[in-house]
């Protein structure tokens, strides 16, 4: 017979979201009806009246329920990049994205954080093309280093298909970014911090261009390109700044060893927790159940509690 042409399936989850209904047992589509926060929670008032609506649960967006958001109305108010952004950093892909008008304002943050990031890296990097320098301070190694992680990291989670894992990997790596700048005393930048910002904010753009593709394209042109980002090879890392001390921490759920773990020394929780909670032992083990707690003994031990 006829082989299959793949080695797996993946199944990605839906888009979900709340619920309205009227007194009457009308469903009521988000796009009439207002928020408002008293007495501790969230209340739902009809635009056309003010009568209150009832939220219910969250459920997959169905035109029967009218719990439906027209992908037009957020491009034409945040853009394509930032729905895309929204839909691919909100929830692991084979779990379902519940859509909601905080989150997409929190990508839309993020999208227009990038476009200045790179401005402001651009005013320091050197030029497109530079060669190294023989040699790099202990400024530029730290930020050449933050760049050759991110871009194994960020690679190797687009690889196993964890998008929002690599984006959450792209925050951190702006967060870096940033602070390395705020040390920065323009317009005297030594040649090799220089040229570690040019490398960082070449390797930005191209990392976050798979998501926000049309931010990225003005991004690289910016920054001094003449071609376009899709057409640019994909960067690489240097395994000789991405090595780093590791140790090994032993993940359990529910008090019953699942996994083992391998990361940096002065890995934050977050990073720690992202790590432990995209192996398949432990995605097993919890067998899709909401997380309750995480717990984590510096140095140790992770435990997982569903």
């Amino acid at each position: 017979g006829q082989a299959e042409p793949f080695a797996g399936l993946f199944t990605q989850g839906m888009v979900v979201h709340e619920t309205y209904r009227s007194a009457s047992g009308k469903w009521i589509a988000p796009s009439e009806i207002r928020f408002e926060s008293a007495e501790g929670g969230r209340h739902a008032f009809l635009l056309d009246g003010g009568e209150e609506i009832e939220i219910g649960a969250i459920e997959k967006m169905s035109k029967s329920k009218r719990n439906t958001v027209d992908p037009d109305d957020i491009i034409a108010s945040y853009g394509a990049d930032t729905a895309r952004l929204f839909v691919l950093s909100d929830s692991p892909p084979d779990r379902d994205v519940v859509w909601s008008e905080e989150g997409v304002q929190g990508a839309w943050r993020f999208v227009q954080r990038v476009w200045r990031l790179t401005g402001e890296l651009g005013n320091v990097a050197a030029p497109v093309g530079a060669a190294a320098p023989a040699d790099f301070g202990p400024e530029s190694l730290q930020v050449r280093k933050a760049t050759h992680r991110a871009v194994a990291s960020v690679s190797e989670n687009i690889e196993r298909l964890r998008f929002n894992t690599a984006i959450a990997r792209i925050r951190e790596f702006a967060n870096e970014l940033t602070a390395a700048l705020d040390e920065v005393e323009e317009p005297d930048v030594p040649a090799d911090l220089a040229f570690a910002f040019r490398e960082a904010a070449d390797a930005l753009v191209l990392l976050i261009a798979p998501m926000t593709p049309h931010v990225a394209e003005e991004c690289w042109s910016d920054l001094g390109h003449e071609g376009l980002v899709a057409h640019t090879s994909w960067p690489q890392a240097d395994p000789t700044l991405v090595a780093q001390e590791m140790i090994s921490l032993p993940v359990q759920v529910n008090g019953k060893k699942r996994a083992e773990i391998l990361v940096a020394h002065d890995a934050s929780e977050e990073t720690i927790r992202d790590e432990a909670l995209k192996q398949d032992g432990v995605l097993r083990a919890m067998e899709g159940k909401p997380l309750k707690k995480f717990i984590l003994v510096p140095k140790r031990i992770v435990n997982v509690v569903v």
